[in-house]
């Protein structure tokens, strides 16, 4: 399936029904007075979280809802049928826009939100409301009002704990696989994955934390490059990013050159990417190239936390997600220590 993070779509909430004009007509009543019923009120469209929904593909062909328009008032003073309100599910992390101001409507962040998005027309109301002491015989009543139609733009950004960012090829889907029960699907492609994938964490303690792997980062990305925009503002809704450096791929001459190289992509796309935390991580330990350079790369670096893993092999994992949980699920805990549960 397709990753779909962008929709256009029109909504249209149901008209309400117009009111009756109706008089009694029963046998024995010869001078029967109004009876028309109020409309029905039109249905709303409702916008649902749900973490059923992952993309946005549903709005790749399906661009225009409408609910249900309310009944008619009838006779008998009986009142119209409500229209049926129209549900539509989106996943969590989607900002609604009005795609004319650009102005935000909504972000739905939380699982199992419920959002009126446009709000259904009220019924008109029958001849019976009209009825006076000087105007028994009122033969008028209100037409339904119209609900309310707007023309939305759907704008989905991954919610996840830990963005995984790194080069092509540096490892982000071996790693996401070796973490969590997602799989990617992983080779020595001499370009980026095309798709962001998620994965959930299950730590020795504490909640289950989701981790996402974010593809498009290449140079110039900040600026189009490739898939980069596209995929940078996802990094927005991260937590923390952990930042995946290849050791085969680190320049003796420069050992930061790559470090360096996203983190510039990241804050030429927005100040707050460029504050985000960072745990450093430098994968391949298994290659023979790789001890050198994870020296020189740590001693250009200085003094900060470094990890080294193996994410085809395994070293160095564990420690990682020790790590990550601690700063997740207990951010007053140093990195490298465990919480006191006791």
């Amino acid at each position: 399936m397709k990753f779909i993070d962008e929709a256009s779509i029109v909504v249209k909430a149901g008209d309400g029904g117009r009111g009756c004009v109706s008089f009694r007509r029963e046998k024995f009543i010869p001078k029967g007075g109004p009876d028309g019923g109020d409309g029905g009120k039109g249905g709303d469209v409702i916008i649902h979280t749900t973490s059923r929904r992952r993309t946005l593909y549903q709005f790749r062909y399906n661009k225009i809802f409408k609910a249900k328009n309310g009944g008619y008032g009838q006779g008998a003073r009986k009142s119209g049928k409500k229209g049926d309100d129209l549900v539509i599910e989106v996943p969590p992390g989607t900002l609604i826009l009005d795609a004319d101001s650009g102005d935000l409507i909504k972000d739905c962040v939380n699982d199992n939100e419920t959002f009126v998005v446009a709000r259904g027309g009220l019924g008109g109301q029958g001849n019976q409301r009209f009825s006076t002491s000087t105007n028994r015989t009122p033969r008028y009543a209100q037409p339904g009002l119209p609900g309310e139609a707007f023309n939305l733009k759907l704008d989905l950004k991954l919610l996840a704990d830990v963005g995984i960012i790194g080069f092509p090829n540096a490892g982000k889907s071996t790693l996401i696989s070796r973490i969590s029960s997602a799989r990617p699907k992983v080779a020595d492609y001499p370009f980026t994955t095309l798709t962001p994938n998620l994965g959930v964490v299950s730590p020795p303690w504490g909640e289950p934390f989701v981790v996402a792997d974010i593809p498009g980062l290449i140079e110039g990305a900040h600026k189009g490059a490739g898939l980069g925009i596209k995929f940078l503002r996802h990094i927005e809704r991260n937590r923390i990013l952990l930042h995946l450096v290849d050791l085969t791929a680190i320049d003796p001459e420069d050992p930061l050159k790559t470090y360096h190289a996203i983190n510039t992509e990241l804050a030429g796309f927005s100040a707050a990417l460029a504050e985000k935390k960072q745990i450093v991580v430098l994968n391949k330990t298994d290659m023979p190239e790789a001890e050198p350079a994870a020296a020189a790369f740590i001693a250009a670096l200085g003094p900060e936390t470094v990890y080294k893993i193996s994410a085809i092999t395994g070293s160095g994992v564990k420690e990682l997600v020790s790590a990550l949980n601690n700063i997740i699920n207990n951010p007053e805990t140093p990195e490298n220590e465990e919480p006191d549960n006791d």
